[in-house]
């Protein structure tokens, strides 16, 4: 149950990551002029994207999970700080507090892992085969 939870729960983090990051290609030019009117250099979004979208198949998929669980976790409490923290806006407030929930499941994953059903868990398995 734990193995089919901790997959669920990975794919359920990964969701928003990996759509948000196909956005932001389909809405390039959009997005890097809302970066830079936020004050961030929009030469960056690649690099957003790379971390949105690879990051987020990485997590689905159960792969060098706890590093880019970490990489994830100050991604979405960057975000809430650069974009999000205009607290008079009741939706902005939201955003904040939805990404330090996330940032706080992130956390949870690169403490406890990917679980059985993961990339990480067959490569272990078969690092152990060989030795």
């Amino acid at each position: 149950m734990n193995a089919t939870l901790s997959l669920l729960g990975r794919i359920g983090l990964s969701l928003l990551f990996i759509i948000s990051g196909w956005g932001k290609i389909s809405g390039y030019a959009g997005t890097q002029q809302y970066m830079e009117t936020m004050g961030v250099p929009g030469a960056l979004l690649p690099l957003v994207i790379l971390l949105e979208l690879g990051g987020g198949l990485a997590i689905a998929a159960g792969l060098f999970s706890r590093w880019v669980a970490l990489a994830l976790a100050g991604f979405s409490v960057a975000t809430a700080l650069v974009f999000h923290a205009n607290f008079g806006d009741a939706m902005q407030a939201i955003n904040f507090w939805k990404n330090v929930g996330m940032a706080g499941g992130f956390l949870l994953l690169a403490a406890q892992g990917a679980g059985a059903f993961s990339l990480d868990a067959l490569i272990s398995r078969r690092k152990g085969q060989s030795a």
